[in-house]
Formats: structure tokens, sequence, C-alpha cells
């Protein structure tokens, strides 16, 4: 049945942006985190997406890692600062606050169109089985 592989591509679309959407929001959460020492630092997080066939043999997504960027964090001079270091730097992520947003509306957008993908085929569905008792 086509409307039940519509629903298994759907679901793991689902999934995937669900995933962006968690990392996304891990990394919008961790922007202004501070460390004593650059290796403490909290690194962004992204999810890497990859082809895989359905049990129908239609292409589907799924999501093959989640990759964890190595950039050098951002040096701040808060002599003041509990958590600064001998020479007065906390460290911060390199997160884009503005890109990481870009990120979650579009994640969220492709979430919503999973959902309207599964809301419509299920309303399909209950209309084809209507049709079959009349």
């Amino acid at each position: 049945m086509a409307s039940y592989s519509t629903l298994e591509l759907a679901g793991m679309a689902l999934a995937a942006q669900s995933t962006r959407l968690n990392t996304t929001a891990s990394n919008l959460a961790n922007a202004n985190t501070v460390a004593g020492r650059p290796e403490d630092v909290y690194q962004a997080r992204h999810p890497v997406f990859e082809t895989v066939l359905t049990q129908a043999g239609h292409a589907g997504v799924a999501v093959r890692e989640i990759h964890q960027e190595q950039a050098e964090p951002l040096a701040r001079y808060q002599p003041g600062h509990p958590l600064a270091d001998e020479q007065g730097y906390v460290y911060a992520p390199r997160v884009d606050v503005v890109e990481a947003m870009a990120d979650m509306l579009s994640a969220s957008r492709s979430y919503q169109s999973s959902l309207d993908m599964m809301s419509t085929t299920k309303d399909l569905l209950q209309r084809t089985l209507e049709t079959g008792r009349g």
C-alpha cells in the first residue's frame, strides 16, 4: 500500500527533524556558556543525514551521526569572572546564534510539513475506508 509507505517516509522525516531541532536547541542553550579552560568549552553539534531505503524500497532519511564541531573557542578577557584562568580569560563556544535560529526555523517548518503529510495521508485512508462501507 502506497499510503503506508508515505506514513513511513513521513515518520522518518519527523525523527530526523526532531533530532535536528534538539541539537539546535542544545546549541542555542549553550551559546553563552563559558568555561575556565578551552578544552571544557561546549562544542556545537549538528546531525548528519543519510539516505536510506524503506521496506517498500523508497528513499527515506535517517540520522547517520551527530557531528561535534572542533572549532577553537572564543577567548574573552574577564579577569573578575569566577571561571577566569590565571591570565583573566574565560572561553566561550563558537555558536552563531543567528545561524542556529535560522536552522531551527527551517527544521521546524520541515517537521510541520511532515506532520501535514501524515495528516493528509491519514485523512485519505479514512475516506477510502468510508467509501468502501457505502
